[in-house]
């Protein structure tokens, strides 16, 4: 099993990461303890030529984090023909204990990373680099969420065994079944899909106000938060149905098929990239009253709410097409 090609990249790209990581939780430290923008010590100039190597192999780390989540994702899906009782990426995720634990981790790793990018790229804009402090104490939280995630992932396809008997996405996403997937799908879809409109609405709401009063950030991370929750609700109680044709069909998994043209990435990929985006947004409204950062602070701010937005469209629109293009008819859901 781990002779696998692409547990193989991901186990190697984990122990990089991390050791990475461990190397700038170190520089961190001496950031946190010594930076002082004022000073000409020898010292602080070391530090200053460091901090650009560090934050340039941290953007690599983080941007690996991505296609790592997604590779992973795709390698449990590939690997759902070798384990008996298994039919997608939900089957081999039940193989042992470690496998929701690691893509839980990955998606936190993920949005954690993407917000240190941002924060990182607009105290780079300042000339005294305001929040080089604020990006290094983040550093020092996101590090142990690395090496978890590195863990859980070695346990995860370590500890694999072909003889297990899996579950598959119809036993686990199951109304009558026990659990959170169970009370996911489980919800009514008509309930889900306005809980999603809702929470959308208030994200667009919350958007207009901030691009147009400049306030409301926290509001705007909060609903993006609310969305992302409610779209993954949806997409199990309600959007795969329509998508497999099927009325109790859950599965948030086999939508990630060839059978279903991949949509299920069309689905993921604009809405983790919008909530990403509204947390970026919530992070970094805070620091723009510093006089250095006021006009980039603006900038980015405005940038990466119109990109939120824009990304959650594009979701709502490959959620409409799905539902629109299905053969399957549920009553009760639109009236």
């Amino acid at each position: 099993m781990l002779l696998n090609p692409a547990i193989l990249a991901l186990l190697g790209a984990s122990a990089v990461a991390s050791l990475l990581l461990l190397l700038a939780a170190g520089f961190a430290l001496s950031v946190v303890r010594h930076w002082d923008i004022s000073s000409g010590s020898e010292r602080q100039l070391e530090l200053e030529r460091r901090t650009y190597l560090i934050a340039t192999l941290l953007a690599y780390v983080f941007v690996a984090q991505l296609v790592a989540l997604l590779l992973f994702v795709y390698t449990a899906e590939s690997l759902s023909g070798q384990f008996v009782g298994a039919m997608c990426a939900t089957g081999v995720l039940n193989v042992n204990g470690w496998g929701w634990p690691t893509l839980y981790l990955k998606i936190a790793l993920f949005f954690a990373g993407a917000v240190w990018l941002m924060l990182n790229r607009l105290d780079n804009q300042g000339y005294d680099y305001p929040l080089v402090r604020v990006k290094y104490l983040l550093l020092l939280a996101i590090v142990p969420l690395g090496l978890a995630e590195s863990v859980s992932q070695t346990l995860f396809f370590t500890q694999m065994n072909p003889d297990v008997i899996t579950s598959c996405c119809g036993a686990l996403f199951t109304p009558e079944g026990e659990g959170v997937a169970a009370e996911l799908a489980g919800v009514a879809p008509r309930s889900a899909l306005l809980a999603l409109y809702g929470a959308s609405t208030l994200l667009l709401l919350s958007g207009g106000w901030l691009l147009w009063r400049r306030s409301g950030a926290v509001w705007f991370a909060a609903a993006a938060l609310a969305t992302f929750s409610a779209a993954l609700v949806a997409i199990v109680s309600a959007i795969a149905l329509y998508i497999y044709e099927h009325p109790h069909h859950h599965c948030p998994f086999c939508i990630l098929k060839a059978g279903y043209d991949y949509v299920g990435y069309w689905l993921y990929l604009p809405l983790f990239g919008a909530t990403a985006f509204a947390l970026g947004v919530g992070v970094l409204h805070p620091w723009r009253h510093i006089p250095s950062l006021r006009q980039a602070a603006a900038a980015d701010i405005r940038r990466y709410t119109l990109l939120s937005l824009l990304l959650l469209l594009a979701f709502h629109l490959v959620a409409a097409r799905a539902i629109w293009n299905s053969h399957l008819t549920m009553s009760g859901v639109w009236w």
